[in-house]
This record gives C-alpha cells, sequence and structure tokens, in this order.
C-alpha cells in the first residue's frame, strides 16, 4: 500500500469518503479547502483522508476512510499514522479529529493512535445533518472532539 496527495486535476474518491461522512455537500466543502490523501494499493484506491488546515498550528483530520471489503485489515490505523506523520512533516503543533459517538471502532482507533478526547459537540449529528445517522445500532447524536500533540 502506498498514500500519495492527489493531484489537483484528480477527482476525489467520493464513493469511498461517503463512507465516513453521508454529507456529499459537506464532503465537497472540506476536499475543496483541504489536502486529499488516497492509499492505493495494486492500482486501486483502497482508502483516503482529508487534513483541512485550521490555523497556521493546528491541522483537522477528516474522513478517514477505507473500502469496506478491506476494513478490518489495519489500513484505517495506516492512514491515520500517515496523517500524523504528515502533519508534523508541515510543522503543524496539534492535529484535530472528530468521530460520531457511535463510531465506536473509530474512537478506540484514534485513541490507539493517541488522541485524546477534549470535547463533546452535544446534537452535533441530529442539527447539521438532515437524516438521522445510525451506527453500531446507536444513534449517531454527538461529535466527539479528540486531539493529539505532535
Amino acid at each position: 500500500m502506498q498514500v500519495r496527495k492527489m493531484k489537483a486535476n484528480e477527482k476525489p474518491p467520493m464513493d469511498l469518503l461517503l463512507l465516513a461522512d453521508p454529507s456529499i455537500d459537506k464532503i465537497e466543502e472540506y476536499v475543496e479547502n483541504g489536502d486529499c490523501f488516497v492509499a492505493e494499493s495494486e492500482q486501486r484506491i483502497i482508502g483516503a483522508y482529508v487534513l483541512l488546515r485550521t490555523n497556521s498550528d493546528n491541522v483537522e483530520l477528516m474522513n478517514v476512510a477505507v473500502a469496506e471489503d478491506l476494513q478490518g485489515n489495519g489500513i484505517g490505523k495506516e492512514l491515520v499514522l500517515d496523517a500524523i506523520q504528515v502533519a508534523e512533516n508541515e510543522g503543524y503543533t496539534t492535529l484535530h479529529v472528530a468521530t460520531g459517538n457511535s463510531s465506536i471502532g473509530q474512537l478506540a482507533l484514534y485513541q490507539k493512535c493517541g488522541f485524546r478526547i477534549v470535547g463533546v459537540d452535544h446534537d452535533h449529528f441530529i442539527v447539521h445533518y438532515p437524516e438521522e445517522i445510525f451506527e453500531n445500532g446507536i444513534q449517531c447524536r454527538d461529535r466527539i472532539l479528540m486531539t493529539r500533540s505532535l
């Protein structure tokens, strides 16, 4: 697997990005304003993430997504670790990430990668998404905010 930054003329892998965020509008907005990275294996894009600069010291990790048939094989962790390395190399001091309260696997993954929970944005997914989101049998209501010092 190789991870690379997408070229400006490439279309983002919306099928993958929609696995992590059901809002095409939100994805288009942060892909437009951030840098999209893709993981490739055997000429197939198998994963993606976006880094979105929030200020000169901070960057947010958005939309870590892995092809459904390859989930559970450590690719997500490799993507998160790659994002950490890219953010460090670019001189950021803090990496932020947010996920839903129902995203149990993602919450565990981010903590294993050194992120700490710093806050909860109550009812974020109720207010900002028109459709109800359910994951792991739990309604996604709250956005869990996490950070990692670099």
